[in-house]
């Protein structure tokens, strides 16, 4: 059900009120009780829910709509030291790949 925004042109209260589409807008305010309680123009809020949908998928910027994901997935992840099996971080040559053998002038 949709939240509206109401204001009271006589005395200025303003009330939120969860009402169904269906229902008939609201007319005396319940404050002054006057007939001069009427329904505001708002923008209207949403949030996109479930599978496949990201927050920044359509907010502004140079990526686009599609330029966000493909960022997120093409970022590698950030490489975690191994451990062995006592709980200690390994050394960092460990993980390292292998240098390539130096070139010799025999092979020229």
């Amino acid at each position: 059900m949709p939240i509206y925004a109401y204001r009271c042109e006589s005395c200025g209260f303003e009330k939120d009120v969860l009402q169904k589409m269906s229902d008939a807008p609201l007319t005396q305010c319940p404050q002054c009780e006057k007939d001069s309680f009427r329904k505001q123009v708002t923008a209207a809020g949403f949030q996109l829910k479930g599978s496949g949908w990201y927050v920044t998928d359509f907010r502004g910027g140079s990526g686009g709509a599609n330029g966000t994901a493909a960022a997120k997935s093409d970022a590698k992840p950030e490489a975690k030291p191994e451990t062995k099996s006592d709980g200690a971080a390994a050394p960092a040559s460990a993980s390292a790949p292998a240098a390539p053998a130096p070139s010799t002038a025999s092979d020229a």
